[in-house]
């Protein structure tokens, strides 16, 4: 994105072309469902245990601090993107980065906030990292439960390692590392031919129940979630296929967004988002601390490692576990961060009207 903004305003390329309306017209649609495709409900809800949770209360803590932020810091400078904006990063740090896409383009997002936004976020979110790994202890620490312990004494010896088998099985859609792939050609005509069908539904239950002119992929992603876990074993054989080519029609539209936007009004706007972003995740690390560890009694590490997940998404949840060594979170920390894409989207979008009717506390 950084690279078509300077080679754009440099004259290179256009800011308009009618290549980048057709991107987000048509690709980003298709590449929604395409990492979505493991978005398997039934088994987050039976593998993450405790972590769970943690991962709602970071999830709700997001909204709240969402709609704390905004008030306070309304970004009046973006006129009616100030709002929009305010729900895309909700999804974001929640979810990730298809989140915020779709929130962007469903609420119609001008493509200089969207490379202002990235830029200032990244930097806030790389912050945030640094101050989770300083305070959170390495290796396996805290006390588990008199059950837990019962049940660890019962394990074999070989149990205590992460099940490889099973990490194989969960796939970060946003990853770009496919490990032993199952890429062909027929399941890449499948996956193609499935999103494109899933985006085709959308579209018309769109139609059919929201008012005119409502983007279709906040319902393109909840039937792709839904058919996933409804039919998990046929989506597994597509999601190799299927996420790598989510994720570069994902960047093209991230390289689009870059190539309409102006230096000059990304520099005049990424102050006031680096601001909001800031506020917004702080509450979230407040609210998530105090409810989880001092009214829930959760773990540390859990309520650490949930915010990450919400934050950053499934690759760092489970980079962090690994790095602490806390071996038997490094699944669950993946599995949570396939819920937040499953359903960032619809809560951001659905905290959108509050925002709204909000009382703006800052001139």
């Amino acid at each position: 994105m950084a690279a078509a903004l300077i080679v754009a305003n440099v004259g290179i390329i256009p800011f308009s072309s009618p290549v980048y309306t057709a991107i987000n017209t048509y690709l980003v649609p298709l590449a929604v469902p395409m990492l979505l495709f493991d978005s398997d409900l039934r088994r987050v809800m039976r593998d993450t245990g405790p972590l769970l949770a943690a991962f709602c209360v970071g999830a709700v803590a997001t909204l709240v601090g969402t709609l704390l932020a905004f008030p306070l810091l309304p970004m009046r400078s973006l006129g009616d993107d100030g709002w929009k904006i305010a729900c895309a990063l909700a999804a974001r740090h929640i979810g990730g980065a298809i989140n915020f896409v779709a929130v962007a383009e469903t609420l119609s997002i001008s493509s200089t906030v969207v490379s202002a936004t990235i830029a200032a976020d990244n930097v806030v979110v790389a912050l945030y990292f640094s101050v989770l790994f300083a305070l959170s202890e390495h290796g396996e620490t805290e006390k588990l439960s008199t059950r837990n312990l019962d049940i660890e004494a019962e394990k074999p010896k070989s149990a205590e390692e992460p099940n490889t088998t099973i990490m194989s099985s969960v796939k970060d859609p946003e990853s770009t590392d496919s490990g032993a792939s199952k890429f062909s050609l027929a399941s890449l005509a499948l996956a193609l031919c499935v999103s494109s069908a899933l985006v085709t539904f959308g579209g018309i239950l769109t139609k059919i129940m929201l008012p005119r002119g409502t983007s279709a992929l906040p319902l393109t992603s909840v039937l792709t979630v839904m058919a996933a876990t409804v039919f998990p074993s046929f989506f597994s054989k597509i999601r190799d296929a299927g996420n790598p080519i989510g994720i570069f029609l994902i960047q093209m539209f991230f390289a689009a967004s870059g190539a309409a936007g102006s230096i000059r009004q990304v520099m005049l706007q990424a102050p006031s988002l680096f601001a909001f972003s800031a506020l917004q995740i702080a509450i979230h690390f407040v609210f998530i601390m105090f409810v989880g560890r001092r009214i829930l009694r959760m773990e540390s590490r859990n309520l650490y490692l949930a915010s990450n997940a919400n934050i950053g998404g499934p690759t760092t949840a489970a980079a962090m576990a690994q790095a602490k060594e806390w071996k038997r979170l490094v699944l669950p920390a993946l599995l949570i961060g396939i819920l937040g894409y499953s359903t960032a989207t619809a809560l951001a979008l659905a905290m959108g009207p509050l925002l709204l009717k909000l009382p703006m506390l800052a001139p």
